[in-house]
């Protein structure tokens, strides 16, 4: 169902295209994110583990960054994952006020094993678009993504 809001027609049409995308959006992370819900873990907690897993140890700040969190979600999420013993925090020797958050045996382990599966379901979540519509889709959507004035800049 589109808006029922009756203004200008590129009014119209852009509230239809905001309205799919959001739905397009939250239909299929919800579908991907109920897949999760064996392993107990919050999706911020499953990007966190992937993130680590595939870049690294991180910085904390850094960390939050990656998965778009803010300061205070990410400390949340990392007090939760440490206490699940998925990850520990290392102190920087060199800023002590620094933290570097390390993925354990027992997190690698859960990451190792889920990852495989996570993208075997996303593929199957992607695989009704063509090759050309992924790509176009992502084309798109880091367009709306980098906004309009980063968009103004190219």
């Amino acid at each position: 169902m589109g808006t029922r809001y009756r203004g200008s027609k590129e009014e119209m049409r852009a509230l239809n295209a905001f309205i799919k995308l959001v739905r397009a959006a939250d239909s299929v992370s919800g579908r991907v994110e109920a897949y999760l819900a064996p392993l107990k873990l919050t999706v911020s907690q499953f990007g966190v583990l992937e993130t680590l897993f595939h870049v690294g140890p991180l910085y904390q700040k850094e960390l939050g960054q990656k998965i778009l969190k803010s300061s205070g979600n990410i400390t949340m999420v990392v007090d939760n994952l440490e206490k699940s013993g998925f990850v520990q925090r290392i102190r920087d020797e060199q800023d002590r006020r620094r933290y570097t958050v390390h993925l354990t045996a027992k997190g690698r382990r859960i990451i190792q094993f889920f990852f495989p599966r996570h993208v075997s379901r996303i593929v199957e979540e992607m695989s009704v678009l063509t090759k050309a519509e992924m790509d176009e889709l992502g084309r798109l959507c880091r367009k709306v993504g980098l906004g309009r004035t980063q968009n103004a800049a190219k």
